[in-house]
């Protein structure tokens, strides 16, 4: 027998061994390789994203008469959408639903119009984030290896969750918190823990091709954190409140503009026209361009500088007007500015530093409208350090809790309910209730 059949014959028979003793091998290496091809192309549309967000902002502060233009922005992306984009105008809500009831596969085609209706919404003096564009980006992407890779239902919603995964960890640079983000976000109060590798793997890899493409993520500093005692631990819980209660309202607001907006206007692309004109005239009367665009700069300014109690109120308006309107990006950002500047406005009655309220309030309100506490929890401390990790987890359970069954994502199932009054939720999505 030859050298080349010898090797051979050994190989077969230690893929047997290993097929039998280890059967996960084949899974993990399986997985490896879809997960760095999501990861490198996912980190890749998020670094190229980013970078044009910026530039779009920075011609938007420089030239500020084209807020004027919002309302034709808006028109220009509810006609865009009307007439070619049947079928992904659901954006994240369609993600989610494709891991729930597996059907056609995601086009790519949501990630451009996406890509194009965010960069848009910005440059014309919109209130949105970045998340959501991130997330349909990498889903896109990802479920185009559906079918060169074979997989069967079960390994396709894994691979919708590493895609989300992939673009959450690697827009803002917080890999732990985008895996278990996309592991949570789905099914409320569950984890599919058969996509934990997957997940982590895209996630990781996707925040490495970001990072080497040199592309920055926006730091934030919570400069002094209080030894852990009760005192402290109860002044968390009572913001957590306070936090779950805010959650609740964006939620309400952003559905009920969105449900108005669509009784009111009959024709859709008219829709982001009205909410682009009530923006823009909002942005003149305020006389200010803080609570347009991602606001990252009063974000970091509400960690050393107590807010105002009404700037979160405004962010609210200027947010849920944008959206529900139909213009495009995501709600993560403008929730982060919402929680910071309340967190900042909380300090003024509740005896804990600035900085540690806005970050709690950061990663608290998201933790509340979206129902993802460990995801929050992991954000906050990637984020802000080990040392607020106690005070960041507790507020965003309470948040978590206290927001009630609403979601930002109506197609969200709720696979454990909160309370048990209201077990009969259960199975159900926030669009059913």
């Amino acid at each position: 027998m030859s050298f080349i059949q010898q090797f051979i014959t050994r190989a077969i028979t230690y893929l047997g061994f290993f097929s039998q003793h280890y059967p996960n091998i084949f899974f993990i290496l399986k997985w490896l390789l879809i997960s760095l091809l999501i990861g490198v192309l996912a980190g890749s549309a998020s670094a190229g994203f980013l970078v044009s967000l910026e530039r779009a902002t920075e011609w938007r502060e420089a030239n500020q008469w084209v807020i004027a233009l919002l309302p034709l922005a808006g028109l220009l992306i509810g006609l865009v959408y009307y007439y070619k984009g049947k079928g992904v105008e659901a954006g994240n809500n369609l993600v989610i639903q494709t891991i729930h009831r597996p059907g056609k596969k995601i086009p790519l085609k949501m990630g451009v119009f996406v890509y194009a209706g965010t960069l848009i919404t910005h440059l014309f003096g919109g209130s949105a984030g970045r998340e959501g564009t991130a997330v349909q980006m990498a889903c896109s992407i990802a479920d185009q290896f559906s079918k060169p890779f074979r997989l069967n239902e079960e390994e396709r919603t894994i691979l919708i969750i590493a895609g989300i995964a992939a673009g959450f960890g690697s827009v803002f640079g917080t890999p732990l918190a985008g895996a278990v983000f996309g592991l949570e976000v789905f099914l409320m109060g569950r984890l599919r823990y058969r996509a934990i590798f997957p997940a982590f793997a895209a996630a990781i890899f996707a925040d490495i091709t970001t990072r080497w493409w040199e592309v920055g993520h926006s730091h934030y500093e919570v400069a002094v954190v209080p030894a852990l005692s009760f005192t402290p631990v109860i002044y968390a819980l009572v913001a957590g409140v306070v936090f779950g209660l805010c959650a609740a309202l964006f939620s309400r607001m952003l559905h009920g503009l969105s449900a108005l907006f669509k009784s009111m206007i009959s024709y859709p692309p008219l829709r982001p026209v009205c909410g682009g004109l009530l923006v823009a005239l909002a942005v003149y009367i305020t006389g200010t361009t803080r609570y347009i665009g991602l606001g990252l700069s009063t974000i970091s300014e509400a960690f050393t500088v107590q807010m105002l109690f009404y700037v979160f109120l405004v962010k609210i308006l200027f947010t849920t007007v944008t959206l529900s309107s139909g213009f495009k990006g995501g709600e993560v950002t403008p929730l982060f500015f919402i929680g910071a500047t309340l967190g900042s406005a909380l300090s003024l009655v509740v005896p804990l530093p600035v900085g540690l309220l806005a970050g709690i309030g950061f990663v608290a309100v998201f933790a509340g409208a979206t129902n993802t506490p460990l995801a929050c929890t992991l954000m906050g401390i990637e984020l802000f350090g080990m040392e607020s990790g106690v005070y960041i987890a507790i507020a965003c359970v309470v948040s978590y809790l206290m927001s009630g069954h609403n979601s930002i994502y109506k197609s969200q199932v709720i696979g454990d309910v909160k309370n048990g009054r209201f077990w009969n939720h259960a199975g159900k999505t926030f669009n059913d209730l």
